[in-house]
């Protein structure tokens, strides 16, 4: 059976995070830095093979995850429609999470790359291109705005992904500026995505009462 070209791009993101821990694996310290506090000082660590291996078996599972949605989704058919924003969503994951494994790797051998750098840049592009996901993609059970009222109805689907989709991608170029305020970044990832679901999901609601009436 022929991969999917996106399919081909996942598994080669995989490879490269194996093969990047396997060629540090010498290098970095038996107990290595994995977590970090919002204002970027480390606060958890892990022993050296789970530091380095973590997000590479991560990336298994998620892969296997990702690919598996489309094809018990009861709408699948939707899902095809709008495959392409689909997987391009997911090979933008999987690029933010293997610059996490990275800079996990270069702070530990000595190169300290500040994870308040690394998650407004992927967090704020992430929430970009989720705007244009929402904007594409077609009523089902498992991606985008789902609410009882979005689920019930493709008008009101529609509507309340095409609101969600603008207010994502402002949230995501709100947290782009996070990177100008390193010690609030957390503010800034957060108040956005939870103004976003309280207004979509309050919106869901009077569009699906106006399309009852």
């Amino acid at each position: 059976m022929n991969m999917r070209k996106s399919e081909i791009i996942i598994l080669g993101i995989i490879l490269l995070s194996f093969v990047i821990s396997i060629c540090f694996y010498p290098q970095v310290p038996e107990k290595i830095a994995s977590h970090w506090n919002i204002q970027g000082q480390v606060d958890g660590y892990m022993s050296k093979f789970w530091g380095l291996f973590l997000i590479p078996f991560v990336f298994v599972g998620l892969a296997l995850l990702f690919n598996t949605i489309p094809k018990i989704d009861p709408l699948k058919a939707n899902i095809e429609k709008s495959r392409k924003y689909y997987d391009g969503f997911i090979i933008l994951f999987f690029i933010f999470m293997l610059s996490i494994h990275f800079q996990i790797i270069l702070w530990n051998i000595g190169i300290k790359i500040s994870s308040n750098v690394i998650l407004p840049i992927g967090i704020g592009i992430l929430f970009f291109y989720v705007g244009i996901l929402c904007e594409n993609i077609k009523r089902n059970w498992f991606i985008g705005i789902r609410t009882p009222w979005t689920l019930s109805n493709d008008v009101v689907w529609d509507k309340t992904h095409k609101i969600g989709g603008k207010l994502f991608k402002i949230a995501g170029v709100i947290v782009l500026f996070g990177i100008f305020f390193q010690k609030y970044i957390l503010f800034f990832i957060l108040t956005p995505v939870i103004l976003v679901a309280a207004y979509t999901i309050i919106y869901s609601y009077i569009e699906y009462q106006k399309e009852k009436k």
